[in-house]
């Protein structure tokens, strides 16, 4: 009877894989629909823009930036010289081997490319559903997965980019630590730091959720196979260059000079408070940007204020036209510092919810991201990491009057990245 007791007990706290699989898909299917409108209706119907490309109903809009990077990988091969510029040796290998993998099957690249991403991608949601299920229950999981899906930067798990098999591979190499199985922790550690190198933030995670929750020798040792992806790379690197760390080398390349670290975070910041023009030229020659933030600070403050007055219906009502205000505005840059600044901020805000695993892998993929000084696609290696979107997940479901609207604003931004990357400009 007690052995009947314990299997019941099991099945009732299984894994809700239906429900993931489900939800995952749906939200996965909606936003990679507005995706698609975005990129091959609305674009090709819009003049092409100065600088831009110009976009067709074609594959093609999915190739972009990086993903060209990614096809000279494939076509041509790594190329290195310790000249201080940038090569395209910057890029892992798993994502170009994958693609060249598929292509075997008589499909062109950008086919092969937005195959790979799409699916890695919906594999990530529906993992995190479960392991945002396992801690924090189902409503939890499913603001995480929406939030994942919703956020604009999910564009870039449609496109040609790492974003959607990193997330795939990171997030099951976590839920399996956490799990303690160990076997696929190792399996999956070891195909993220092959993917690009902030994958190499769980070796310590790994360690530290070992230490303090005492575990074995075995879970120290998961963390050491987990580096074997950027070891071998190294190898690589080491045996065709002569030099093991090209990879890290070539960053000067696509580095622009600082006068000091976190020189670049300092002058986006100027920017998002006094206006690009007024910054470029040193002195005020747009009143109107800080005048118009000014006004929409004052704004925010009286609404706050008159909340109780105006009821929970018009003060929402008037947060979100100041969000749409705020970020017309301030545009691309402010919400790529609130992404980063933002979601750090998040994270540590809800460090007493989170998993340890979670909350140490957020830590340290933040050190890392800021420890670049780098402000390049650093809105996307903080989307990237998938602790972060359980964060907000915690925080949409603490105050979900608030989910629907951020969802929708999160839609119209997706839709204009979208539009933006088919259109050859730069989205992140």
């Amino acid at each position: 009877m007690s052995d009947a007791l314990v299997q019941t007990d099991q099945v009732r706290h299984s894994p809700p894989l239906r429900d993931a699989f489900l939800f995952a898909g749906m939200m996965w299917a909606l936003s990679r629909l507005i995706v698609l409108i975005a990129m091959l209706l609305i674009s090709p119907a819009l003049p092409t823009p100065s600088g831009g490309e110009a976009a067709s109903l074609s594959w093609d809009v999915f190739s972009r930036w990086d993903s060209r990077i990614y096809e000279t990988i494939i076509t041509k091969g790594y190329r290195f010289h310790d000249d201080g510029k940038g090569y395209n040796v910057a890029f892992f290998p798993l994502y170009p081997l994958l693609i060249q993998a598929v292509m075997q099957l008589g499909l062109s690249f950008e086919v092969a490319g937005t195959l790979i991403n799409n699916l890695a991608f919906l594999g990530a949601l529906v993992v995190l559903y479960l392991w945002a299920d396992e801690h924090h229950g189902r409503r939890v999981a499913r603001w995480a997965t929406a939030a994942m899906a919703w956020c604009p930067f999910s564009l870039f798990g449609t496109v040609i980019y790492t974003e959607g098999l990193f997330l795939l591979c990171s997030t099951s190499a976590l839920r399996a630590f956490d799990r303690k199985q160990y076997g696929w922790a190792a399996v999956w550690g070891a195909l993220t730091t092959a993917i690009r190198p902030p994958g190499i933030a769980l070796v310590p995670t790994f360690l530290m959720t070992a230490w303090r929750e005492r575990r074995g020798a075995i879970a120290y040792l998961t963390a050491l196979i987990t580096s074997i992806g950027l070891l071998l790379y190294m190898a690589f690197c080491g045996l065709r260059f002569g030099q093991p760390l090209a990879f890290v080398l070539t960053q000067r390349g696509w580095q622009s000079n600082q006068a000091f670290h976190g020189a670049v975070w300092l002058s986006r910041i100027t920017e998002v408070l006094i206006g690009p023009a007024n910054q470029d030229k040193g002195r005020l020659v747009d009143p109107g940007y800080p005048l118009a933030l000014l006004v929409i600070v004052g704004c925010t403050v009286l609404l706050w204020r008159s909340r109780s007055k105006l009821g929970p219906a018009k003060t929402q009502a008037g947060f979100c036209i100041l969000a749409i205000a705020l970020w017309l505005l301030g545009g691309s840059i402010l919400i790529n510092l609130l992404m980063v600044f933002g979601g750090a901020y998040l994270i540590w805000t809800v460090r007493h919810t989170l998993s340890r695993v979670a909350l140490f892998y957020g830590l340290f993929s933040w050190l890392i991201i800021l420890s670049t000084g780098r402000t390049t696609s650093a809105e996307r290696y903080a989307y990237g990491v998938v602790s972060l979107a359980i964060a907000f997940g915690l925080l949409l479901n603490r105050y979900p009057r608030w989910g629907y609207p951020t969802l929708c604003f999160f839609a119209i931004l997706l839709a204009n990245l979208s539009v933006r990357f088919a259109q050859g400009l730069w989205a992140g």
